[in-house]
C-alpha cells in the first residue's frame, strides 16, 4: 500500500504549489489593477490608456486577474498527466510551456485589441460624434456582446472550457511542440469564449473595477457551475438590457462624460458643466 500511495504525494503537493501560485498571481493582478486605477487621471485616459505600453501591462495584468482562477482546472490537468508520465519513465513536458503558450494568445489579442482601440477612436474622432451617440455605439456593443452569449460559437468554445478532461482526451500532443499546440487551442477557446465580455470593458471603462469584478464572477459561473447554461442566458439578458438602457439613456454609461465638462478653461483646468 505505501508503495502505491506515494507516488501520489508529491503529485498532490505539486498541484497545490500549481494552484496557489496562479491563485497569488491573479491576486497580485487585481492589487496592480487596484493601484493602477486609484491613480490620478487614469479613469479619464480613454481606451488606448495613453500609448501601447501601458495597454498591453494592464491587459495582460486583467487577463491573469480574470482568466487564471478559471484556466485552473486545465492547467492543473495538464500537470497531472505530466507527473505521471515523468512517474512512468516517459517523456514530459513542464507545465509552464503550456501556461506561457496560454499567456501569449492572450498577450497577442492585446495587441489586437490596442489597434482596434486606436482606428475606433479615430474613427470617431472623424465623424465628430458626440457623447451621447458615442455612448450610444457603446450601448450598441453591450447588445451585441450579450447576443453572442447565445450563439453556437460561444457554446462550442465554452464546452471546451468547461471540460478539461474531454479537451486533454482528443486535443493531447507529446513533447514541447504539443502543448504549444495545446495551449494555442486552450487559448483560443478561452478568447472565443469571453472575448467580446472583454471588449464591452472600453465603452464601461477600461479600469473600472467593479465591472472588471461581475464579468469575473460571470466568467467564473458560466465555466465552473453545472448550471452554465442558465448563466449564461441570464448573462445575455443582463447585458442586452442594459446596452438597449445605455442607447435610450447614454447618461447611464459609466464613461459618459457631457461635453461641457470635457471643455478647458482659459487657466486650464475643466469648465464648469452648465446646467
Amino acid at each position: 500500500m505505501p508503495v502505491t500511495a506515494a507516488p501520489a504525494h508529491p503529485l498532490a503537493l505539486q498541484r497545490n504549489l500549481i494552484l496557489g501560485l496562479l491563485l497569488v498571481l491573479a491576486a497580485a493582478a487585481w492589487g496592480v489593477l487596484l493601484w493602477q486605477a486609484s491613480l490620478p487621471g487614469m479613469a479619464a485616459m480613454g481606451g488606448t490608456m495613453g500609448g501601447a505600453t501601458l495597454f498591453l501591462a494592464i491587459w495582460v495584468a486583467m487577463m491573469v486577474a480574470m482568466m487564471f482562477p478559471t484556466a485552473a482546472p486545465m492547467v492543473l490537468l495538464f500537470h497531472r498527466v505530466q507527473g505521471h508520465r515523468r512517474a512512468n519513465g516517459q517523456a514530459f513536458v513542464a507545465t509552464w510551456i503550456f501556461v506561457a503558450t496560454y499567456l501569449a494568445l492572450w498577450t497577442a489579442a492585446g495587441v489586437l485589441a490596442f489597434a482596434a482601440a486606436v482606428a475606433g477612436e479615430a474613427l470617431l474622432a472623424r465623424a465628430g460624434l458626440g457623447p451621447e451617440w458615442t455612448a450610444r455605439i457603446g450601448g450598441g456593443l453591450i447588445v451585441v456582446a450579450g447576443l453572442y452569449q447565445l450563439t453556437p460559437l460561444k457554446r462550442i468554445c465554452l464546452s471546451e472550457c468547461r471540460s478539461p478532461m474531454a479537451f486533454v482526451v482528443t486535443s493531447w500532443r507529446d513533447g514541447a511542440g504539443g502543448a504549444i499546440a495545446m495551449g494555442l487551442r486552450h487559448g483560443l477557446a478561452c478568447l472565443g469564449c469571453c472575448w467580446l465580455l472583454f471588449v464591452i470593458l472600453f465603452p464601461l471603462g477600461l479600469m473600472n473595477i467593479a465591472a472588471m469584478a461581475l464579468i469575473t464572477v460571470f466568467i467564473f459561473a458560466e465555466k465552473v457551475f453545472p448550471w452554465s447554461r442558465r448563466t449564461a442566458q441570464v448573462g445575455a439578458a443582463v447585458l442586452v438590457v442594459y446596452g438597449i438602457v445605455v442607447i435610450a439613456v447614454p447618461s447611464v454609461l459609466p464613461t459618459f462624460a457631457p461635453a461641457a465638462m470635457s471643455m478647458p478653461d482659459q487657466s486650464g483646468g475643466m469648465g464648469d458643466m452648465k446646467m
